[in-house]
């Protein structure tokens, strides 16, 4: 909300500078534009003195037209036929009385199209009357056959789903529908009507075809492009709600703890990629079992398994959902290995992570792939510290992700594993700089230093020693110090989510 006031008064000063260098800054004007609440209002207040490129009103207002379309426009007894002869002039280019009438009609239309209160009485009408049409483009049958609920759709623009409204805007960017969102255009004119005919007279009937005219050339466009953008946003803002609660989910996931645990990332022809993890993640021994390759391979990947969890005291084993997931799933439980867990992970963004620079330095001499069955292990373990190490966007938030703005999408997901990683909290000792930099009050650098410190220096005793780390000031500490824990620390509450600051009471 503050940012959008923010642009607000941007708006404001900048359309104020523009009508007073123009010349055209009068204080009723200036009292609208300081009394208009939103940006829209702004810009409809500001649309009949804006700079434009050429247009038809501009060019009929060149060849003099602009007074006959006035009287015109006021609706008196005149005959508009003989009034536009006397604006007959070769050297302006105006030929005939018809192309005087044309000019003018013209000049009423822009007028009409660009009136403030016209525009806020149409925009509510697209708003509540307006439908989503959509239809198949000829010849894309098959190519668009994911778009089959779409080939002949209709329903209100006002109550259609964000779901919805996102799969028709990508049917109609990949090219497969074509989509309007426009009310009936009787009940738009009609309303276009009776604010401007005031009379019935042959002086109406030419402001009847400029009404005509300027809705649906310029106001129908206008308004659609209007209600497009709304509706977008809208949908996005939904979305993104939803996108965050998912993440939140997944960010939350119960974390198993310290376990030793096996964790396979599943193949097919390339064979399933296998880790052993000890209690605190660290990566034991890799290898790469086939047991979707033939009967002879299957005997082979069922003794590897098993005599994994028995040398390393396997507790957990953790599969990845991707391509093969269910099979190596049936396989491995069919093992029925004793006192181990078996538990299918989401392994959204595990190849991303598994690519990432992160996880070079991490695993330096390893490939991706074993790389990416590390990560899946390690999310069995400990979610929110696995996850944290991701781009938020890649763990798998939504169908329609990409569709949305992405700039908010990231905000919005920011927001969610900052507030996760605050709401439970982060051992000092222990986490990684990925994870503290989402701590309140730290970010990257801070983060860094902690992790450089500890390394230099050995474990913190207590949060006070927080302080002894380099750049980290009491502005830091104070925003800092009530999310991060010391499992084994001596003052009880530097265990707990007390801030120091309250540790007297």
């Amino acid at each position: 909300l503050a940012q959008q006031l923010r642009e607000l008064d941007k708006r404001r000063e900048a359309i104020l500078k523009s009508l007073t260098e123009l010349e055209k800054l009068t204080p009723a004007l200036a009292k609208q534009i300081n009394e208009a609440k939103t940006i829209t209002a702004l810009e409809d207040i500001y649309l009949p003195y804006k700079p434009k490129r050429k247009t038809r009103a501009s060019v009929a207002k060149e060849k003099g037209l602009e007074p006959l379309a006035l009287r015109i426009l006021s609706q008196s007894r005149i005959d508009p036929e003989q009034e536009a002869a006397a604006y007959i002039n070769d050297k302006k280019g105006v030929a005939s009385q018809e192309e005087a009438l044309a000019g003018a009609r013209d000049i009423i239309a822009e007028m009409i199209s660009e009136n403030a209160e016209t525009r806020t009485k149409m925009r509510n009408h697209f708003m509540q009357k307006a439908t989503y049409k959509t239809v198949l483009v000829k010849g894309k049958e098959e190519a668009g056959i994911k778009y089959k609920d779409y080939f002949e759709w209709e329903e209100s623009a006002k109550s259609a789903p964000s779901h919805r409204v996102l799969a028709m805007l990508r049917g109609e960017q990949e090219g497969f529908l074509k989509l309007n969102v426009l009310p009936p255009d009787e009940p738009a004119v009609e309303l276009l009507e009776n604010q401007f005919i005031t009379a019935r007279n042959a002086s109406a009937d030419q402001v009847q075809l400029a009404i005509t005219d300027g809705y649906k050339r310029l106001l129908r466009p206008a308004m659609e492009t209007e209600l497009r953008a709304t509706i977008k946003q809208k949908a996005d803002e939904e979305a993104i709600k939803v996108f965050a609660e998912n993440a939140r989910q997944l960010l939350l996931a119960a974390p198993m703890g310290q376990k030793n645990v096996l964790a396979i990332d599943p193949g097919f022809r390339t064979g399933c990629k296998v880790v052993c993890l000890d209690k605190q993640g660290q990566l034991l021994v890799n290898t790469t079992i086939y047991p979707h390759t033939g009967q002879g391979n299957l005997k082979d990947a069922e003794w590897q398994l098993k005599q994994l969890c028995e040398k390393h005291d396997i507790e957990a084993i953790a599969i990845g959902n991707g391509t093969a997931g269910r099979e190596t799933e049936t396989f491995v439980r069919g093992l029925k290995i004793p006192d181990v867990l078996v538990v299918m992970v989401n392994e959204s963004g595990a190849s991303i992570y598994s690519a990432s620079p992160l996880a070079r330095e991490e695993f330096p001499t390893q490939d991706i792939t074993v790389r990416g069955a590390v990560s899946i292990g390690r999310r069995l373990m400990d979610p929110l510290a696995e996850l944290v190490k991701i781009d938020p966007k890649s763990i798998g938030v939504g169908q329609y992700q990409h569709d949305v703005d992405q700039n908010k999408l990231q905000q919005s997901l920011d927001d969610t594993v900052i507030s996760c990683v605050n709401a439970v909290g982060v051992e000092l000792n222990t986490a990684s700089k990925q994870v503290l930099a989402y701590v309140s009050g730290l970010g990257d650098t801070l983060a860094q230093n902690i992790v450089n410190y500890r390394n230099t220096n050995g474990a913190f005793k207590n949060r006070e020693s927080l302080k002894k780390v380099p750049r980290l000031g009491d502005k830091a500490f104070e925003q800092a110090a009530g999310f991060l824990r010391i499992r084994d620390a001596k003052q009880v509450l530097d265990r707990s989510g007390v801030h120091p600051e309250r540790y007297a009471l």
